[in-house]
């Protein structure tokens, strides 16, 4: 069973937002709490890093909602790094 072209897309799509959206709630609580003792920098930059050629690659497809959800996703992780900079305790 081939599924239409059209689902594929969507699939791809809701499928990138979520992943895209899923640090929404841990920046909101940096934001909130002002504390991000317990976040590990490591793991961002290895997120960040595999976003970035997550981004590459749809660059070298042509698919759109690989690079745009990717795009939002690195945005998002770069606010949560930069908050986690700001209130990490020395």
């Amino acid at each position: 069973m081939e599924i239409p072209a059209i689902y594929q897309t969507i699939i791809g799509v809701v499928a990138g937002t979520l992943t895209a959206v899923s640090m929404l709630p841990q920046l909101i609580k940096l934001i909130k709490e002002k504390q991000a003792d317990d976040i590990s920098i490591p793991m961002l930059f290895v997120l960040m890093a595999g976003l970035a050629i997550w981004i590459f690659y749809g660059t070298l497809i042509k698919d759109v909602a690989v690079i745009v959800t990717n795009s939002l996703s690195l945005c998002i992780n770069l606010l949560v790094t930069v908050f986690t900079f700001k209130y990490k305790k020395k």
